[in-house]
């Protein structure tokens, strides 16, 4: 079994108050999570976290710090998920996009409502991020490195 962490990315995007968070469907249940995945083979975290907000909500999106990072074990199938929390602009959004498998929709959410829908949080790290950003934790995006391939 490979007991490594799970590489992921979120992306947390305020407008006037509301955050943009996806619908989704994971594991057989519909729940609410930033736009946010994993990181693939050759990309790096800020690749990442661009093409995850693309895909899951048809927005562009500039990051411009990093909110945090978290260590989380799922508690169902107890996988380690590393997540690398930005937050950033959003930009270009395409109604006419297809959004990526398993996404229901999107919405624009305050804390308040994101609060009553608390039972369908894909997991913890959801409210702990947006918590974060609220208080004012932001880090340098050159706080991370991509070192190249030489």
């Amino acid at each position: 079994m490979d007991d490594r962490p799970h590489i992921t990315v979120a992306a947390v995007i305020e407008q006037d108050g509301r955050f943009l968070f996806v619908e989704e469907q994971a594991a057989g249940r519909t729940v609410y999570n930033q736009p946010a995945g994993h990181l693939e083979r050759g990309e790096s975290l800020l690749e990442a976290v661009v093409r995850e907000t693309r895909e899951e909500t048809a927005w562009g999106f500039r990051p411009t710090a990093l909110c945090g990072v978290y260590q989380w074990t799922s508690p169902e199938n107890h996988v380690t998920y590393l997540r690398f929390c930005f937050t950033g602009n959003c930009h270009g959004h395409d109604p006419r996009q297809p959004l990526d498998t398993g996404i229901i929709r999107t919405w624009w959410l305050t804390r308040d409502e994101l609060m009553a829908r608390s039972r369908q949080h894909r997991s913890p790290l959801v409210l702990r991020c947006i918590d974060d950003y609220r208080a004012g934790k932001r880090y340098p995006l050159e706080l991370y490195t991509d070192v190249p391939t030489v």
